[in-house]
């Protein structure tokens, strides 16, 4: 359903279907993960004995040189991750993806991996999501108000307005008045 939009001068605009909405978006998606899965997370069985031990003193000599706080926290991060179920761990790569893609706001990525016509994510894994993934809520603020403000050509306070609704992208005020003031004007 298309969501009208009305700008400071009256001037009326047609909020089209999020791109994540569309399934062509998600098609493309789901082959991007399986291409960069395949090209990345694939283990390479190739290496001889010598080169294996080589690489392995390598990493011990790495490991000895790096701070403590960087080997407890490398620690926790993959005992974290090992005691984590599998749904929360695809809700966390999928949260990943918007964030890094789709620029959305915490409360649109709890909404998107939570929604029967999004990911279908029971809440508790949303909300595991939400809280570990690596977003920077302003840049994506930022982002989304830079589409805005180019394809739409919307005033500076519709895109405050449309950031922060609760019927639009839903980022927290702070962040809406951080976009706005960071817009290439």
């Amino acid at each position: 359903m298309a969501k009208t939009i009305k700008d400071e001068n009256g001037n009326t605009y047609v909020q089209k279907k999020p791109l994540y909405k569309k399934l062509w978006f998600w098609i493309v998606v789901v082959f991007a993960v399986f291409i960069v899965g395949g090209v990345f997370g694939g283990d390479s069985d190739d290496t001889s004995s010598g080169s294996s031990s080589s690489s392995k003193t390598e990493q011990t000599s790495k490991s000895s040189s790096s701070s403590t706080s960087e080997k407890s926290s490398s620690t926790s991060e993959s005992s974290s991750s090992e005691s984590v179920s599998a749904e929360f761990r695809s809700a966390l790569r999928a949260a990943q993806t918007y964030s890094d893609t789709m620029h959305m706001s915490k409360k649109g990525l709890y909404d998107q991996l939570t929604s029967e016509d999004g990911e279908k994510f029971p809440a508790d894994a949303a909300q595991y999501a939400v809280d570990h993934v690596k977003a920077d809520w302003n840049k994506n603020a930022l982002e989304t108000a830079k589409t805005y403000q180019e394809e739409m050509d919307m005033s500076t306070e519709a895109i405050r307005d449309q950031l922060a609704s609760a019927d639009g992208e839903q980022f927290t005020q702070e962040e809406a008045d951080y976009a706005v003031q960071h817009l290439n004007k």
